[in-house]
């Protein structure tokens, strides 16, 4: 299945692509978008597992980001995602991060 593409820019000023993209949209925005166009491509093709190849797309890079900046921290890493130590340590190994 191929891989959903969400982006995000911090930019604040640019203007709208010729392609539609959106790319100062808030992420729920951007979510939306992405998931309308990834069903367009399918065309007639039937989605699967949907849910969770939209989970794992944007899970993985949250924790990378936020480790990055937590340093490596997984105490500050769990409190800044708001999911127990435990958890962020079980989510880092499903990840290999």
């Amino acid at each position: 299945m191929k891989p959903l593409d969400v982006s995000v820019s911090a930019n604040q000023h640019s203007a709208q692509p010729a392609d539609g993209h959106y790319p100062d949209q808030p992420l729920a925005q951007c979510v939306a978008a992405t998931v309308r166009r990834y069903l367009d491509d399918l065309g007639d093709s039937a989605p699967t597992n949907l849910y969770q190849l939209l989970l794992e797309q944007i899970e993985k890079p949250l924790l990378a980001v936020v480790m990055e900046r937590a340093r490596g921290n997984r105490c500050r890493a769990a409190d800044v995602l708001g999911i127990n130590r435990n958890t962020l340590r079980k989510k880092l190994q499903q990840y290999d991060l």
